[in-house]
């Protein structure tokens, strides 16, 4: 069947491994959106002949826009925060996938969702910004929430058995620990974004690799699976799994635990979520059991890892806690990022951020925005 997709974060890690989907399976593209990276954009054009492209930087939509004049089958243009709204909501696609990095998604998974469209989630503070938000919405408008992070796809994949999935226990959400497991505090004092960046298992974008260096990602993984699952964060058991096969699992009330397993390739999980219930085919490489020497399997070490302390701090506090954790985050390792803080400058920020207030309560889309602008003048005032 000739699927029709809309990709939203087009030219990032996850977009460009979800176009590789793509060509394999000759899905066509209606919409493709990206920030600044026009060259990455002109080629997926070129390509995939979308009718609609969203660019959020200004400078970049002129550049693109310059470009593409003159040419007959170029698709219409979109811009700034607006036109990735506007791209989200169309009608057109069977799916929206939603690759956006940041609270930026949040309000793109809102309209696609309130426009009837299945979305395909990878933009993880979508619901960790706006975690009750996103879920009514997919409540009200009848839609489905398919996860994409390998992690939330493996649970997914797991309770795929109805009956079974009705009595889920617990969650085993793994990690790969990032490139400093077992690393303590006073070793992690003088890391530097180069060192953070060295991911062992995983080639991923820059702020999604510091955020695997501080396990940042975990915790907010951890939150993003409550809101998917329906479980309290005292039934979600981070474990550290070092060479990322087994991408998490599931425990049910006899205390069977079931995994899912696979080699460290995001266009697994990428294509399950936009070929569900159906299995295909994938461009990935068969896991060979026969070259396994080993699964480790560890605790997460949130003593010294702060920001998946902080994480659950937050997730427990309920509201909008887990949005000032994420948006103190985003603003902390956008500072390292320049060399302007150091590594454990960033747990300590959001840490910071989640022991300043109570948080609690219901919110509005208006209050995530000036909950994610307050987190970010708490990192201002304290770095």
């Amino acid at each position: 069947m000739n699927k029709v997709i809309t990709l939203l974060g087009s030219t990032g890690s996850i977009g460009t491994q979800s176009l590789d989907v793509a060509r394999m399976h000759g899905y066509s593209v209606f919409g493709l959106a990206a920030n600044s990276s026009v060259d990455k954009l002109l080629g997926q054009i070129h390509e995939f002949h979308p009718r609609y492209v969203a660019v959020v930087d200004p400078a970049a939509y002129e550049k693109l826009s310059a470009a593409l004049t003159g040419q007959p089958d170029a698709p219409k243009l979109l811009q700034g925060a607006e036109g990735l709204r506007e791209l989200a909501a169309m009608d057109g696609p069977d799916i929206v996938l939603n690759a956006v990095v940041g609270i930026a998604g949040l309000p793109a998974s809102l309209a696609a969702i309130e426009n009837g469209h299945d979305l395909a989630l990878a933009n993880k503070e979508s619901l960790v910004t706006g975690g009750h938000l996103v879920t009514d919405a997919v409540k009200k408008h009848g839609v489905k929430l398919l996860p994409v992070d390998s992690e939330h796809s493996a649970i997914f994949q797991c309770l795929q058995d109805a009956p079974s999935a009705k009595t889920l226990e617990k969650i085993l959400l793994t990690a790969s620990g990032g490139p400093f497991f077992g690393m303590k505090t006073e070793e992690l004092r003088t890391k530097t974004k180069a060192d953070a960046l060295k991911h062992p298992n995983w080639n991923m974008g820059a702020k999604i690799t510091i955020d695997s260096a501080t396990l940042m990602n975990k915790g907010l993984e951890l939150i993003e699976a409550a809101w998917l699952f329906g479980l309290p964060e005292d039934k979600i058991q981070i474990v550290v799994q070092r060479e990322s096969i087994i991408h998490s699992a599931v425990q049910f009330a006899d205390h069977s635990i079931i995994a899912q397993l696979g080699v460290p390739d995001m266009r697994i999980p990428i294509q399950y979520a936009l070929t569900w219930p159906d299995r295909l085919p994938s461009p990935v490489p068969e896991l060979d059991f026969t070259a396994l020497t080993k699964l480790s399997i560890a605790q997460a070490d949130e003593e010294t890892f702060r920001c998946l302390a902080a994480c659950k701090k937050a997730i427990r506090k309920g509201g909008l806690a887990p949005c000032a954790a994420n948006g103190a985050n985003e603003a902390a390792v956008a500072h390292f990022l320049r060399n302007e803080i150091g590594f454990l400058d960033i747990g300590r920020l959001v840490e910071g951020i989640v022991d300043s207030d109570s948080f609690g309560g219901d919110y509005t889309l208006a209050d995530v925005y000036e909950c994610d602008r307050m987190a970010r003048a708490y990192v201002e005032a304290h770095i």
